[in-house]
């Protein structure tokens, strides 16, 4: 029986007030979601904040991105190794905002990937198809590539400590959302691609979905069998929101 995870991405929003609010609020939700594990994924700058704020609770949290190196002449960026420090579970990769502004690739999101596990974090593989790609029918097939890269460097292992985020991109921020069935047949068809190679690992790994997730729609959403809970945008950022969230999660 997999455990569901219901995880907000706060992208590039907050100020102190904000985070100290919104994590403060976040600490009861969380401690009372008996079988569902709660996390967030601050800014960087932020971390530290939720670090003390968070402790001695059931509130996760993690990172955004990670780079690929520990350590060295690489301004700007932050070290899995830094990250683990910090008290981070989680680290999100592949994000569709990192493949598309920062022109992250396959390759580039796999290293990324590789560097978070190996440094002691559970990374979060974020995949999906754009609104061209849906409307031509390659939803699985740019699924399965996207997978298929992390494999290749990885193997298929490597999903025994990791989640995968099924989002597609053409519902983050719009306000759209695919309806509980087609996230399901989307997510049915990640794990029986996966099943094909490794059974055990596709029965276990955690397989969330993303995109404009909100209290109204996460009942049903977390209903669907392959379904295991939700990466939060938007909605992450209201105290109330996400608690209805993680409610229907348990």
């Amino acid at each position: 029986m997999r455990t569901p995870l219901v995880m907000g991405n706060w992208k590039l929003n907050g100020d102190k007030a904000s985070v100290e609010a919104l994590v403060k609020g976040l600490i009861k939700p969380a401690n009372d979601a008996t079988g569902v594990e709660v996390a967030v994924c601050a800014p960087t700058v932020f971390l530290g904040m939720v670090e003390q704020l968070a402790a001695g609770s059931k509130l996760a949290y993690g990172s955004q991105d990670a780079d690929v190196n520990t350590q060295g002449a690489f301004t700007g960026e932050n070290s899995p190794v830094m990250l683990k420090e910090f008290g981070c579970k989680y680290s999100l990769v592949g994000h569709s905002e990192r493949r598309e502004y920062h022109n992250e690739t396959d390759e580039v999101v796999a290293s990324k990937f590789k560097a978070i596990q190996e440094n002691g974090l559970l990374p979060v593989l974020c995949i999906g198809e754009s609104l061209e790609q849906n409307e031509a029918g390659e939803t699985q097939a740019v699924v399965e590539r996207q997978l298929k890269a992390v494999i290749d460097l990885c193997g298929i292992e490597a999903f025994n400590n990791a989640v995968i985020a099924y989002e597609p991109i053409w519902a983050i921020g719009t306000g759209k959302s695919a309806t509980a069935e087609q996230a399901q047949a989307v997510h049915a068809g990640i794990r029986q691609w996966l099943a094909a190679q490794n059974a055990n690992v596709a029965e276990k790994v955690q397989i969330l979905y993303g995109g404009s997730v909100k209290a109204a729609t996460a009942k049903e959403l977390f209903g669907q069998s392959d379904i295991d809970g939700g990466l939060v945008g938007g909605a992450s950022l209201k105290v109330d929101e996400f608690s209805g969230i993680i409610a229907a999660a348990k």
